[in-house]
C-alpha cells in the first residue's frame, strides 16, 4: 500500500515536469554561479518604464573588463544611457534570427521535482557590450579618442586632457585630427596656468593660416593670455604677424591697442639703433591706430597715452625751449595726456582691475605732463603735475627727484634739498639716483658753501666712479647680446638666494638697478622670470604629467622662448648700459667742473681775506623761520628717518652768500613770461 502511494507521487511529479511551460524557469543571461559578490556601479540611472514580462528577463549590459573608462565617458554623452542586447543585436547582424532558448536538461538526481540550482550546469556566457565591436556613437575609434580628451577638459581634468591630446599629436596617422587636438592641448595648458606654453601651442595653430579650423578662436585666446601674463608684449609679435586678419568685433579695439603698442616699442628700438626714418613710420602708425578706437572704449585711454608719447617724441627734436612751446607736436602731446587724465578719474562702477589700471595710467600721464612742461622750461607747471603723484606710488620717487630739479630752476633751493633728503634715506638705499648728489653740490655752491660742495662731490666720486669703471669694462668686452643679460641675471639670482656678495657684485647690482630703469627692459626681464617660474612649476605637477613626453616637449618649447627673450633683453640691456655709461661720464665731468669752480671761488675768497687782513667773511647767517601752515607740525630733523615723514622734509639753510638774506631766490620762468 505504501509503495503504491510512492508510485503515485512519482507519476504526478513526472507529469508536472513534462507539462510545465519552458519560459517559466528561463534564466538565460544570468550567470548566478559566476556572479560577483560586489555590485557593479552603473554610470547612469534611468527611470524604468512599464514593460512586458519578457522585457524584464533581458539582461542589463555590463562594461567589459579592461575597457577604457574614459572612452565610455566620452561615448555616454552622445549614445543612449543603456542598450540591451536584443536592441543592439540587429545592428550587428540584421539577417540572423535570434536563437530560441533551449530547455535545461532534466536532472536525474532531483527526484523529478523541478530544477536543481545547487549544482552548476553549462550555460552560455552573459552577453556584454564591447566598444570595439559595437560603435554606439557612430564615430570612429580615433574620433572617440579625441572625444575623450574633450570630455576630460570639460570635467576640469586638464592634465589628463593635455596628455590625451598630445598622444593624438604624436600619432602621424591621425594628421586629420591634429589641429583640433592641439587646440584642446592649448586650452588645457591655459587652464593649468601655463600661459607661455599655451601661447606656443596657439602660435602653431595660427601659423597654419586663416583657412585653418580654430584660427579665429585661437586669435581670441591671444587676448586672454595677454591679460594673464605680467608683460603683454610677449604676444605683440604674434598680434603683428596677423595684423591683416579680421579680428572678432568684441576684440577689435583691444587688437588695435596691442598693435599700436607693438609699433611704439618697435619705433623706440629703431631710434636706439639710429634709424629715425623707419621709426617715424612706426610712430605714425601708433597715432593712426589710436584714432580708430572709440573714446568710450576701455582701451582708448591706453592708446591715447601712446599717441601722446609719440607726439612728444616728435616734438622733442626741437632743442630750444621757446621752439618747443610753439611746436604743434608738443602741444598735441599735452592735450593727449590731459585727455588721459580726464578719462582715468576714479569713478564708482569700475572693476578692481580696471580701477588699478586707470590709477597707474593716470600717474604716468601726470609724469609725462610734468616732463613736457619741464622741457619747455615751464617749471611751475611741471611742479603742479609732479605734486599730483600720490605718496608711495610707483612713480613717487621719480616725481620727488624731478621736482628737485624743477624747484632748483625756480630758485626754491630748500624745497629741492628737502626732497633729496627723502631720496638719500635708508629706505631707498638701493635706488639709483646719481644725479641727486650733483644737484645737491650745485645748490651748496650757489649758496657759497664751497667746502660742503666739495665734500658732496667727493662722496659722489667715491660711490659712482667704481660703477663707471665696471660699466666701461663691461661694455668694452663686446659680448653677445644674451651675455649682457646673463651678467645682470646672475646678480638677480644672488639677491634672490641671499648669497654673500663681494665688492664687484655690489657694483654690478647698482648697474642692474640702472639697467632696469628702462621700462621695456624691466618688462622683458619680468617675462623671463615668469617663464622660468613656469618651468620650475613642472616639479610640482603629478608624476604622470611631470614625467610624460608632453612635459619634455613643453620644456623644450619654453627653453626656445626663453632664449629668444634673453636675446631681446640682452640687446636692450646693452643699449641701456651704453646710454647710461655716456650719462655717467657726463655727470663725472660735471662734477669735475663744479669742483674746479668751487676751488676757484675758494681761492678768490682766500685772496680777499689776505688783502683784508683776515677780516672778510664769505658767508653770513640767513634769516629763516620755522613757521608752518595750520595743518602742519614743525618737528626738527635730527638725523633719524621715519617712514611716515618721507616726502615732507623741508631743508633750512641757516647761512650762505653774504649778498643774500635767504637761501631761496626768485627766478623768472617761462610760464611767467
Amino acid at each position: 500500500m505504501r509503495s503504491f502511494r510512492l508510485i503515485r507521487v512519482a507519476v504526478l511529479g513526472l507529469s508536472l515536469a513534462w507539462t510545465a511551460p519552458s519560459y517559466a524557469q528561463n534564466f538565460e543571461g544570468l550567470d548566478l554561479a559566476g556572479q560577483s559578490k560586489k555590485k557593479k556601479r552603473t554610470t547612469s540611472k534611468k527611470k524604468p518604464t512599464r514593460k512586458s514580462r519578457a522585457d524584464k528577463a533581458k539582461p542589463v549590459p555590463v562594461q567589459e573588463e579592461g575597457a577604457d573608462d574614459d572612452a565610455a565617458a566620452a561615448s555616454s554623452s552622445e549614445a543612449p544611457a543603456s542598450v540591451s542586447p536584443a536592441e543592439s543585436a540587429p545592428a550587428a547582424a540584421p539577417s540572423t534570427p535570434a536563437p530560441t532558448p533551449a530547455s535545461p536538461p532534466a536532472n536525474t538526481g532531483s527526484m523529478g521535482m523541478g530544477l536543481d540550482l545547487t549544482q552548476e550546469a553549462p550555460k552560455p556566457a552573459a552577453p556584454t557590450m564591447s566598444f570595439d565591436a559595437v560603435d554606439v556613437s557612430g564615430k570612429t575609434a580615433d574620433r572617440q579618442r579625441l572625444d575623450v580628451a574633450v570630455s576630460l577638459f570639460k570635467n576640469d581634468e586638464y592634465e589628463k586632457a593635455s596628455m590625451a591630446a598630445h598622444e593624438l599629436l604624436e600619432d602621424p596617422k591621425l594628421a586629420g585630427l591634429h589641429t583640433e587636438a592641439r587646440y584642446v592641448l592649448a586650452k588645457s595648458l591655459y587652464r593649468m596656468g601655463m600661459y607661455h606654453s599655451s601661447l606656443g601651442e596657439f602660435s602653431k595653430i595660427l601659423s597654419l593660416g586663416p583657412s585653418t579650423k580654430f584660427f579665429k578662436t585661437s586669435l581670441e585666446w591671444l587676448f586672454f593670455i595677454s591679460r594673464k601674463t605680467k608683460n603683454e608684449t610677449v604676444i605683440l609679435d604674434e598680434i603683428a604677424r596677423h595684423a591683416n586678419q579680421e579680428f572678432p568685433e568684441k576684440y577689435r579695439n583691444e587688437f588695435r591697442y596691442l598693435l599700436a603698442r607693438y609699433h611704439f616699442v618697435r619705433g623706440r628700438a629703431l631710434d636706439q639703433v639710429g634709424q629715425p626714418e623707419e621709426a617715424d613710420k612706426s610712430f605714425s602708425e601708433v597715432k593712426r591706430l589710436a584714432l580708430t578706437i572709440p573714446r568710450t572704449d576701455p582701451f582708448f585711454p591706453r592708446a591715447k597715452y601712446l599717441e601722446g608719447l609719440s607726439s612728444f617724441r616728435n616734438g622733442s627734436r626741437q632743442k630750444d625751449a621757446a621752439a618747443k612751446r610753439a611746436n604743434g607736436e608738443m602741444l598735441a602731446a599735452i592735450e593727449a595726456m590731459k585727455e588721459v587724465v580726464r578719462l582715468t578719474r576714479p569713478v564708482p562702477g569700475k572693476t578692481v582691475d580696471q580701477a588699478k589700471l586707470d590709477k597707474s595710467l593716470r600717474e604716468l600721464a601726470f609724469m609725462q605732463l610734468a616732463r613736457t612742461h619741464y622741457g619747455m622750461q615751464q617749471n611751475r607747471f611741471a611742479l603742479f603735475y609732479l605734486g599730483k603723484v600720490e605718496r608711495g606710488n610707483t612713480q613717487w620717487l621719480e616725481a620727488l627727484f624731478e621736482s628737485s630739479w624743477a624747484n632748483y630752476r625756480v630758485g626754491q633751493y630748500e624745497q629741492a634739498l628737502g626732497s633729496l633728503i627723502t631720496l638719500s634715506s635708508p629706505f631707498f638705499r638701493e635706488e639709483y639716483f646719481p644725479e641727486a648728489l650733483i644737484l645737491k653740490a650745485v645748490i651748496y655752491y650757489e649758496n657759497c658753501r664751497y667746502r660742503e660742495s666739495n665734500i658732496i662731490l667727493q662722496d659722489f666720486e667715491r660711490t659712482y666712479l667704481p660703477v663707471h669703471d665696471q660699466l666701461e669694462a663691461l661694455v668694452k668686452k663686446n659680448m653677445e647680446a644674451s651675455e649682457y643679460y646673463s651678467v645682470l641675471s646672475d646678480v638677480q639670482k644672488k639677491n634672490k638666494d641671499g648669497l654673500e656678495k663681494n665688492e664687484t657684485d655690489i657694483i654690478l647690482e647698482r648697474i642692474l638697478r640702472l639697467a632696469l630703469t628702462d621700462q621695456d627692459l624691466r618688462k622683458t626681464n619680468d617675462s623671463i622670470l615668469e617663464l622660468e617660474a613656469e618651468m620650475d612649476a613642472f616639479a610640482s605637477r603629478a608624476d604622470t604629467f611631470k614625467y610624460s613626453e608632453l612635459s619634455k616637449a613643453l620644456l623644450e618649447g619654453l627653453k626656445v622662448q626663453r632664449t629668444a627673450l634673453i636675446s631681446k633683453a640682452g640687446i636692450m640691456a646693452k643699449g641701456k648700459l651704453e646710454t647710461e655709461l655716456v650719462a655717467l661720464k657726463q655727470l663725472l665731468a660735471n662734477g669735475l667742473r663744479i669742483k674746479f669752480e668751487t676751488t676757484t671761488k675758494e681761492k678768490e675768497f682766500l685772496e680777499e681775506q689776505l688783502k683784508a687782513g683776515g677780516r672778510t667773511a664769505i658767508v653770513k647767517k640767513y634769516k629763516y623761520s620755522v613757521a608752518v601752515q595750520d595743518d602742519q607740525l614743525y618737528w626738527p630733523y635730527e638725523g633719524e628717518y621715519w617712514r611716515d615723514e618721507l616726502g615732507t622734509y623741508q631743508y633750512t639753510m641757516t647761512k650762505g652768500c653774504i649778498e643774500r638774506d635767504t637761501a631761496n631766490r626768485n627766478v623768472q620762468s617761462a610760464e611767467a613770461m
